[in-house]
């Protein structure tokens, strides 16, 4: 119908127009030929082009992504062209204090006018929600302003808010046997604010469901700094703002308040840690989904055509610990670094507290191995469709259970063996999937071996080391050993090298082999590091062990390192102290060293001359931090295994995983 309008419309103007004491013979022509353009066509090209681009105004800096298809794209915000290009930020202008808003089963009333439904998670403050939020309201035909990410947020909030004030209310929809509803215009509530309590209060207001929302109160948290790594603006020291070579004051600043964002998610994941060992299984209910086959096990039995130019068998042999290292010990495996989904699931069937009815449980377990789907398929021509086929099978799958529904999905967890750039492909690319870009994967808690900085739902776990304890007996002989062995080298890089511009391997390559008395450099080229034996015991023998970023920020490296007693030396928040909240402690100098990557490229400082002025006191006192407190922690025990005096990196993760859910969904 509006087509047909335009073109009637079109076809008076041009009669009127064709008058020639009206217009010139020029004139005249050019809009002859324009007036045979469909007008179709002009209004679905005006639509790609918007949808195609997106355009961020923060400061003085306009930033386009094109070809992102999707409003505030978070790898567009990031400027994420590759996932190794992880020190790339979102453009947002977060403070370190955080708005908790948790609620409680709502049940949609019928009798209300219609309103948007937004599927928000519990901090309505976050980038992701905020996205999310205007998604929605963009599905449902709201004029929405491209450019509200400003660093003005009184002006942001105004743009999107007149325009809202001036549509009537879309339509809505029920999600599941719950909604939440919010009824333009939107209150001032995904940006964070200094006053929390007129926020909260607001987005109260705004609130419309049946029967009443729970509203708990604004939970503002401090963003957590150790005394040895504080600066005087109150953040730590990957949060003051570095101006260097390429990176001017505004960009500086941006960095440092992306980073600021992270730690204020990082401090709310530590505040779920368990005060203490729980004593019973009372209202800590685990159900584990008895998934169909091909979800799991199905995969697994895809081993031998996993990866190219190896036989995964060999790995997900004896409860996916892989092959015993029988010169290493009792408790030895040679583990792959993907398979945490099936050691993960192998402990929890038997977990003291799991339940065999979901009306008893607390916490639900989807055993779906996403990192096993994704990886059969990493080197393979395949298309998306067919990359994405098996999540989109299992969302359906789960969407008929009430459990899944009932809250949201809240209170389920995910496992996934591989980091979380591999679960977040965007558009016109075609590594990984999309798996947890998904709508209904926003709720649930991820545990991956390396978490996705911006998401509060990604919770960072160890990646799985060779050191499978069967008893405490196991993880105490360790210690021992680990303790008096002879420390022949006071730095080893064991890794191998990197083309890609950003990385410093070569010039830690460089530095390591001209000082050949104080480094040695294990090349794991050629496949040198397939076998384990030879890389546990040279981290063994060495006090500082050099943990560069590779494909990605984090190592698996870093764990084996830990667990061998060696200080890891960092050289990126994001690959140990932004990730791994749960295992890892706040203060970072009592396990490892940081030496910036900039100051690095930069050669400003050499990392060997600097690792040798570290006094031996304070190598000691690290490194029995090391082997008391940590090591037990971050190490996957064998599914059999029996342990009373220690916590392992499952029993923490599951502990803290029932806590958070507890106090989200009491």
């Amino acid at each position: 119908m509006a087509v047909s309008i335009f073109k009637k419309k079109s076809k008076k103007l041009y009669k009127k127009e064709q008058e020639p004491e009206n217009r010139g013979f020029l004139d005249s022509c050019m809009f002859k030929l324009l007036s045979k353009i469909p007008a179709a066509f002009v209004l679905l090209f005006i639509i790609f082009v918007w949808s195609s681009s997106t355009t961020i105004i923060t400061g003085s800096i306009v930033h386009v992504c094109v070809t992102s298809r999707k409003l505030n794209n978070l790898y567009c915000l990031s400027a994420g062209a590759q996932p190794s290009k992880y020190d790339t930020l979102p453009f947002n202008n977060y403070t370190s204090e955080i708005s908790v808003i948790e609620r409680t089963n709502l049940v949609p009333n019928n009798t209300h006018k219609s309103h948007v439904v937004l599927p928000i998670n519990d901090q309505l403050n976050t980038a992701q929600n905020e996205n999310r939020v205007l998604s929605q309201l963009e599905r449902a035909s709201v004029p929405l302003d491209k450019a509200y990410h400003v660093k003005n947020s009184a002006q942001n909030e105004n743009k999107v808010l007149s325009k809202l004030d001036r549509v009537p209310d879309p339509p809505g929809k029920v999600v599941g046997d719950s909604a939440l509803f919010y009824s333009p215009p939107l209150p001032s509530a995904y940006h964070v604010v200094k006053n929390r309590a007129q926020s909260t209060k607001n987005i109260a207001q705004k609130l419309v469901v049946s029967p009443p929302l729970v509203m708990r109160e604004s939970i503002s948290i401090e963003l957590p700094v150790s005394r040895s790594n504080k600066v005087n603006d109150g953040g730590s020291i990957f949060t003051k703002p570095v101006i260097r070579k390429g990176i001017d004051k505004a960009k500086a600043e941006e960095i440092a308040n992306a980073r600021k964002d992270v730690e204020g998610q990082i401090a709310v994941l530590r505040s779920y840690i368990a005060k203490s060992r729980p004593l019973d299984c009372e209202g800590r209910g685990i159900y584990v989904y008895d998934l169909p086959s091909k979800f799991n096990k199905d995969l697994v039995a895809m081993c031998s055509d996993m990866m190219e130019d190896m036989d995964f068998c060999e790995y997900i042999s004896n409860d996916a610990m892989g092959e015993p290292i029988m010169e290493l010990g009792n408790g030895w495996y040679n583990t792959h670094q993907y398979s945490l989904e099936p050691i993960f699931h192998n402990r929890i069937l038997k977990h003291r507290c799991r339940v065999y009815k979901p009306e008893q449980a607390k916490l639900f377990y989807v055993p779906f191995y996403g990192g096993l789907d994704i990886l059969r398929w990493h080197f393979k021509k395949v298309d998306n469709e067919v990359k994405d086929a098996l999540s989109k099978e299992l969302v359906e799958w789960l969407d008929q259970k009430w459990m899944w529904k009932r809250n949201f999905g809240l209170d389920h967890v995910f496992v996934l063996g591989k980091i979380s750039w591999d679960f977040r492909r965007w558009a016109n690319t075609s590594w990984g999937s999309r798996f947890l870009e998904l709508d209904e994967l926003q709720n649930p808690i991820k545990l991956l071996i390396e978490r996705q900085p911006w998401h509060n739902n990604d919770v960072g776990v160890p990646h799985p080391t060779h050191f499978h304890p069967n008893s405490d007996q196991d993880i105490i002989a360790w210690q021992n050993e680990i303790r008096n062995v002879n420390r022949k080298y006071l730095i080893s890089f064991v890794g191998a090298p990197r083309n890609a511009r950003e990385s410093i391997r070569s010039i830690l390559i460089e530095q390591c082999s001209s000082a050949r008395n104080e480094c040695n450099f294990f090349n794991c080229a050629d496949k040198a590091c397939v076998k384990s034996a030879p890389v546990v015991k040279l981290l063994m023998e060495s006090e500082f062990c050099l943990q560069p970023p590779g494909d990605s920020p984090t190592r698996k490296s870093v764990f084996d390192s830990l667990i061998a007693g060696c200080i890891p030396v960092i050289f990126d928040p994001f690959t140990a102290y932004y990730q791994y909240p749960w295992h890892l402690p706040e203060d970072y100098t009592k396990y490892s060293v940081f030496i910036d990557q900039e100051q690095v490229k930069a050669s400003e400082v050499n990392v060997i001359e600097h690792l040798v002025k570290i006094p031996l006191k304070k190598r000691e006192e690290m490194r029995k931090y090391i082997i008391d407190d940590l090591m037990p922690r971050l190490v996957y025990a064998h599914p059999n295994a029996r342990l009373e005096k220690f916590d392992d990196a499952f029993t923490v993760s599951v502990n803290n995983l029932l806590e958070r859910v507890a106090r989200r969904l009491p």
